[in-house]
């Protein structure tokens, strides 16, 4: 990964991070010295999501609405530093994908073919 600029905001958080952090913070407390697969841990706070009431989540909700005011404040008066362009995360590609070298040529080669089919076609006429 690139060079991260330190003054930049962090971005905001969802109302699922706030509370998957909330369990985290309490599991902490209950069992200080435990250690816990992350990947299982996200599971059991997903299920545990999953069957919480809309009353329940409005706490996590008004949290992640105010992260989010928070972090749109922020980058009202964030400038980023000269010779930085902020790149998009998502990386554009060629219409039939990422092409290789073996791709490239085969491609190649079908189109000139399909050209002298299409020459020889014309002849005939």
């Amino acid at each position: 990964m690139g060079k991260e600029n330190p003054k930049k905001p962090r971005g905001k958080m969802s109302s699922h991070a706030f509370f998957v952090q909330t369990c985290q913070e309490e599991h902490k407390k209950k069992h200080p010295d435990a250690s816990v697969s992350f990947s299982e841990f996200c599971k059991k706070c997903s299920e545990r999501w999953k069957t919480m009431s809309a009353k329940e989540k409005g706490k996590f909700e008004d949290m992640a609405k105010a992260d989010k005011a928070h972090y749109e404040r922020e980058m009202k008066t964030y400038i980023p530093p000269k010779g930085v362009t902020e790149r998009s995360s998502r990386i554009t590609m060629h219409p039939r994908g990422f092409l290789q070298p073996f791709s490239c040529s085969a491609l190649s080669i079908a189109q000139k073919s399909k050209e002298n089919i299409l020459a020889c076609s014309m002849m005939m006429l």
